[in-house]
């Protein structure tokens, strides 16, 4: 998606915690195992401490789990030594460089999974009132908000809120620490790590586009071939760590074409700072053809080949929520009914791309 755009009209940035890990005992001992708990306590394990544990356990950082759980690090810390005195096994190795699972921590955590998976299934079955599912639509005026709209008529009695985060790596960090549900992206230009904790469902292949000054030499073409952009810079996100997979998607591109990926600039943040640093610069940028309309600027379709931008509806593993099922089958009929999974022909994808139909 136009991620690296439409950052210029979406403020909100979010950097990634970059906390060092808690200070434990300087000596990569282990500590002395917990004493034996009662034979009747390690059967009543408060899931609140399993919760505690799983996060760590994904982690394998305790300042990042204590923030996904929105509780202090010490206090993290309290109940993970409280649920290894309970079960009478050490579960974490600390040192000063890492947290690593002990070999008891590996048998527990998927017991610990299915313990909190049939725990959240309960408390949802029983909600009074369904909290609102949080949907990151990415940019204003792409095809998510189509998307929402009909999930909102499938589930009227659900709360589906709206959010704008400019980039699907940044967005993702908000959903793994539950701050937001859903995003829409290019899903295969996450990292390997990331997707293991993320389920997709294949939204529709997007053509991009080249934003041009309006007196351009190459703004009064309808189309833009990729051939005449050979010698340009063209901005696509470079140095904004919320859209690594936008600029890893141009560079595919550009590869051996002869165009380059323009190297980081400060971001401009709204339509008339993006009139002003293009008439200075006039650095053409790579967008989608659904871009909204930019001041003094043209948007041209890209073709020979028609490059596809590959977009996902994606979500934390294990969500269950009325909403996000309406917000799935919006998308899968919405999609059937516009051909949002036909590739045109002579059309480009990077290669090799995960979360693709058939693939």
């Amino acid at each position: 998606m136009a991620i690296h755009a439409l950052v210029l009209l979406n403020a909100a940035v979010v950097s990634a915690d970059s906390s060092p890990s808690p200070s434990p005992s300087p000596s990569p001992s282990p500590s002395p195992s917990p004493s034996p708990p009662s034979s009747s306590v390690a059967h009543d394990v408060d899931p609140r401490l399993l919760r505690a544990f799983t996060s760590v356990a994904e982690e394998l950082h305790f300042t990042r789990a204590a923030a996904r759980l929105y509780i202090a690090q010490q206090a993290l810390s309290r109940d993970i030594r409280r649920l290894e005195r309970e079960l009478g096994a050490e579960l974490f190795v600390r040192t000063t460089r890492q947290v690593a699972l002990t070999p008891d921590g590996e048998r527990l955590l998927p017991y610990a999974r299915k313990v909190l998976a049939a725990h959240d299934e309960l408390t949802e079955a029983f909600r009074a009132a369904p909290r609102p599912l949080l949907v990151d639509l990415n940019s204003p005026g792409l095809a998510p908000e189509a998307v929402l709209r009909r999930a909102r008529e499938l589930a009227p009695d659900q709360e589906l809120m709206a959010r704008y985060e400019s980039g699907l790596t940044g967005a993702v960090r908000e959903i793994l620490a539950g701050r937001i549900d859903t995003s829409f992206g290019r899903y295969g230009g996450l990292d390997a790590a990331l997707r293991a904790r993320l389920d997709a469902q294949f939204v529709r292949y997007e053509r991009m586009a080249v934003i041009l000054p309006e007196d351009h030499p190459l703004a009064g073409l309808t189309e833009v071939p990729l051939a005449a952009l050979a010698g340009e810079r063209i901005y696509a996100g470079a140095g904004n760590d919320r859209t690594p997979e936008w600029t890893d998607l141009a560079a595919r591109l550009f590869a051996g074409r002869g165009i380059d990926v323009a190297p980081p600039a400060p971001l401009a943040v709204g339509k008339e700072e993006f009139r002003r640093i293009m008439a200075k610069h006039r650095t053409p940028v790579l967008a989608v053809v659904d871009f909204p309309p930019m001041p003094d600027c043209v948007l041209r379709p890209l073709v020979d080949p028609v490059p596809l931008s590959p977009v996902s509806l994606v979500w934390r593993k294990g969500l269950r929520h009325t909403g996000l099922d309406a917000l799935r089958a919006a998308a899968a009929e919405i999609g059937a009914r516009e051909g949002w999974h036909t590739r045109p022909a002579g059309s480009w994808l990077p290669e090799g791309e995960p979360g693709l139909p058939g693939g």
